[in-house]
């Protein structure tokens, strides 16, 4: 029997607390881990006390064709990455030196892994916050993502971050 790695067990916990998500287009789950213990989780949601997606039946985004990863403001929910650094916050837990592991999957394409970078306003959200990388789940396998090189990338071209996409 082989001993499960420590990035896929804390991966598969991030899995798990995605399917709390109330978004109607794409599950995210996050965990921050620091000193080799989870300190906090976020999924994609509404506010609290808010209405959510599939409480309501009804995505603006979706209704108005944009694509993923624009209009961002059209959504009612707020991103795992943020909602695990709120969450943290909110109960005083210190997540500066942690690590935040990501999940995310398409539910319009039969639950597809969806990996890369978290967007642009998580990125800055997650710079702030201290933690010193991100990894996430690929079709490919894990990606790893170390905040120091985000602000060496946007130090050297700070206008790349305002592209499409990125």
């Amino acid at each position: 029997m082989e001993r499960l790695r420590k990035e896929e067990y804390y991966l598969q916990i991030a899995r798990q607390v995605a399917q709390r998500g109330t978004c109607l287009r794409r599950r995210f789950g996050a965990i921050i881990v620091k000193d080799d213990a989870i300190v906090s989780t976020g999924y994609v949601g509404a506010p609290r006390g808010y209405p959510n997606c599939i409480s309501i039946q009804k995505c603006l985004r979706k209704e108005a064709k944009v694509p993923p990863g624009e209009r961002y403001e059209l959504c009612r929910s707020v991103h795992a990455e943020m909602n695990a650094i709120v969450n943290a916050a909110r109960v005083g837990a210190n997540v500066s030196g942690g690590e935040m592991y990501l999940y995310g999957e398409d539910i319009e394409h039969k639950n597809k892994i969806v990996g890369g970078k978290p967007c642009k306003m998580c990125r800055r959200v997650i710079i702030n916050a201290g933690l010193e990388k991100v990894i996430t789940k690929t079709e490919k396998g894990l990606e790893m993502h170390h905040i120091h090189d985000w602000v060496i990338e946007a130090e050297r071209d700070p206008f790349k971050e305002m592209e499409k996409g990125y």
